[in-house]
């Protein structure tokens, strides 16, 4: 063989080579930007002239700054013609709540927002149905309980039986108070008590500011009792009974919105440390999730997790086993 014809198959080569990293490049570009678009809810939103944002708040509530960014995202988009909030928790942290509320407010100002209760929406989770203009809930949809909760654990007993003492020097008796390793002092009592007692008339106050109601005419509504979604329509906690149809139906003719516009999921931007690789990840894990019905064991031990790391005041509901 010449050398010429050996410089020629060297260049084919070379040049099968670069078409083949060329294209992988390619294919890591389309499945980052596709990974964008499905941890987001942004990229699909652009290749529809209109749309309705579907945003699910669901297991345990917190401060999600990733969450609030992304419904002011939903609030500037020209695209979308209105919102579905699609509820189903427990509840969560009482400021979870309240920033929830906040910024679906905030939204409402430019897009009409309903929302829609599914299994439960209590406690935080129906601080965030107040937000919105509508709420349809499901007749058996547990809602309600009105109420605030401060916890500690205390285990100054266990210490005595084990020989343990706990050592402090503090500047003044209610400082660090009420502390899980000796018993709440009246005054500590009394001052966790007001503080309850203040986020509880504040969650009353938006209750009867957003529903028009007095809240002390509910049977155990101020007790902080929860409710069917059939009582809920009763006392005028919620607005009607259905579904989503029904929450989209409200928006075609109460605010106008156009007839059969599709419904675009919106999720919160992740873009941490990992950058792509968390969009990749997230990607991934959803549509693993979708394809393995893995979502409740998922979501269950996310949510173990999480309220094992609850701190502050907590607006939450979960029935006892006792």
């Amino acid at each position: 063989m010449s050398l010429e014809t050996e410089v020629v198959i060297d260049r084919r080569a070379l040049r099968r080579r670069l078409t083949a990293w060329r294209t992988g490049f390619i294919v890591m570009g389309a499945l980052a930007a596709g990974s964008l678009a499905y941890a987001t809810g942004i990229g699909s939103g652009y290749t529809q002239p209109r749309q309705i944002a579907r945003v699910t708040i669901e297991g345990l509530i917190t401060e999600d700054r990733a969450q609030l960014q992304m419904l002011e995202r939903i609030a500037r988009a020209p695209h979308v013609a209105g919102v579905v909030l699609s509820i189903n928790s427990g509840g969560g942290t009482t400021t979870g709540g309240e920033a929830l509320f906040e910024a679906i407010r905030a939204m409402a100002k430019n897009k009409p927002v309903v929302a829609q209760f599914g299994t439960v929406a209590a406690s935080a989770a129906y601080i965030c149905g107040l937000g919105a203009d509508h709420i349809v809930a499901r007749g058996n949809s547990i809602t309600g309980s009105v109420g605030v909760i401060f916890q500690w654990p205390e285990v100054s007993g266990l210490l005595d039986k084990v020989g343990v003492k706990m050592n402090e020097i503090k500047s003044g008796p209610l400082k660090a108070v009420p502390s899980m390793f000796e018993p709440i002092s009246p005054a500590g009592r009394q001052v966790a008590e007001l503080m309850v007692a203040e986020s509880q008339g504040w969650f009353l106050g938006l209750v009867k500011s957003r529903r028009g109601i007095d809240t002390a005419g509910i049977p155990g509504l101020e007790q902080g009792r929860v409710f069917s979604g059939r009582e809920a329509v009763g006392y005028k906690l919620v607005d009607e009974i259905g579904g989503e149809a029904e929450a989209v139906r409200w928006l075609e003719a109460q605010k106008g919105v156009a007839p059969k516009l599709r419904l675009v999921d919106w999720r919160p931007s992740r873009t941490g440390a990992g950058g792509v690789l968390n969009w990749v990840g997230q990607a991934v894990g959803g549509m693993w999730r979708e394809a393995a019905g893995a979502d409740g064991l998922l979501s269950a031990l996310d949510t173990m997790r999480s309220r094992m790391a609850l701190d502050g005041l907590v607006s939450v509901w979960q029935p006892h086993e006792k």
